[in-house]
């Protein structure tokens, strides 16, 4: 069963059966005023390059695979992963440039992240993104979707678990929106971790009778 840690800001490590580490857009603590992250990957997966996404040389192992805004399927250590074109502004990237969002299965669960998407995904995107069982969605605004836009998101793609990210935390120095924004104006239920990584099961997401909001400590 995949185990799922939340390194702030945008920053997720899948952690697979085999203890084979998975790392998607790390950032390097510092500039953006978090904890540099603490994390050893095989592979890392960026979504677009800007800096407080693309430090991969902060978390790749010696030997390990490094995957940029790749799109269309592909396979990173044998788990099937489909990049999907998106875009950081309203503007079909004429303002921030595009970003791919990556929908990663690992030992049965569906991992869907969206990386720093900007606008509602239309209609094919929609279907790309294939009904994810875990949902990483931006909440922040000024550079993404804000909170209200992030709830549209959801309700489009009804995930089991839905996990915001790109928020403003104690630190950080980036003009984000807190979480609690879009907290505020949803009413699932909301599981807040002690611990910084979570591990799930297909079948207990299946067994959940609507969707949840998880929710890490900060980092």
């Amino acid at each position: 069963m995949p185990l799922l840690k939340w390194h702030g800001h945008s920053c997720f490590e899948i952690v697979d059966s085999a203890n084979r580490s998975i790392v998607i857009d790390p950032h390097d603590g510092g500039s953006i005023g978090l904890k540099r992250p603490e994390a050893s990957a095989d592979a890392v997966l960026i979504t677009h390059e800007h800096f407080d996404h693309n430090a991969y040389e902060v978390v790749l192992k010696k030997g390990g695979e490094v995957y940029s805004m790749r799109s269309g399927p592909f396979r990173v250590l044998g788990h099937p992963v489909l990049g999907i074109k998106v875009y950081h502004d309203k503007f079909k990237g004429r303002r921030r440039g595009e970003v791919v969002s990556y929908l990663i299965e690992v030992d049965g669960v569906k991992f869907l992240h969206l990386g720093d998407i900007g606008h509602i995904p239309d209609e094919n995107m929609i279907k790309l993104m294939d009904g994810p069982h875990v949902l990483m969605v931006p909440v922040g605004g000024t550079f993404t979707i804000d909170a209200r836009e992030a709830k549209e998101v959801v309700e489009l793609l009804s995930p089991k678990a839905i996990i915001p990210m790109h928020y403003w935390v104690e630190g950080v120095n980036l003009p984000l929106a807190p979480v609690d924004n879009f907290l505020s104006i949803v009413k699932y239920e909301v599981i807040r971790l002690r611990e910084k990584a979570w591990r799930v099961t297909e079948e207990e997401l299946k067994n959940w009778k609507e969707n949840k909001v998880v929710l890490f400590p900060k980092p």
